[in-house]
């Protein structure tokens, strides 16, 4: 039915914003799936075990980025294009977005080559919404931190890397405003899901007029 991403640096909110609109469209009758990259299927999240293990500190950027579009084109063929020809409406934390984020402007990849490596990877395929939650580093990396027992391989990356992947995303909301919307974490949980929801009911709106 629709595919919708969520976006964000570490520590803005994802996982709760993406639970949170799993209960509120199961609700209202509609079939949802709720996945994540890297991961998201059986293979995908092996790769996932590689790519966030923080004992692999020796992984090149090079590995890093094909590692990361391998477990996408795996969980695209395992799950989202089979629960969305069965029409659910599928629910991604993180997709290509991330990949030119972290890998194009923290990690200073080419980013018309990363462009062209994510439509490979993704097959062409597109959110119909993205929602990018924009949260400060320091106060996304306390909050990731703090609901973790250690640090993943990119949560041990410094503020100034992190910095440059809020960039980045801003970056790329600035170029797609009409797919990335982005909402600011600058107040409640439940405030913040008011906006996510109003945006969804839009894109659901817009989708069966």
């Amino acid at each position: 039915m629709c595919f919708i991403t969520f976006e964000g640096p570490e520590g803005s909110g994802k996982s709760t914003q993406i639970a949170l609109l799993d209960a509120y469209l199961r609700k209202k009758g509609h079939k949802v799936v709720m996945t994540r990259e890297p991961g998201g299927s059986r293979v995908a999240d092996k790769i996932r075990q590689i790519l966030l293990d923080r004992n692999n500190k020796e992984l090149c950027p090079n590995s890093e980025l094909l590692l990361y579009l391998a477990s996408r084109s795996q969980h695209l063929n395992d799950t989202v294009e089979p629960a969305l020809e069965k029409g659910y409406i599928v629910l991604c934390d993180r997709f290509s977005d991330s990949t030119m984020a972290y890998q194009g402007y923290a990690r200073g990849f080419d980013r018309k080559t990363i462009k062209m490596f994510n439509e490979f990877a993704a097959s062409g395929r597109k959110p119909d919404l993205t929602i990018l939650l924009d949260i400060d580093i320091k106060k996304g990396l306390k909050r990731a931190h703090k609901a973790k027992n250690s640090k993943d391989r990119l949560e041990l990356e410094p503020v100034a890397f992190h910095a440059r992947v809020r960039r980045g995303f801003r970056a790329i909301a600035a170029k797609e405003p009409k797919r990335v919307k982005l909402v600011r974490i600058n107040s409640g949980v439940e405030a913040v899901f008011g906006r996510v929801s109003s945006l969804v009911d839009r894109l659901l709106k817009v989708k069966d007029a």
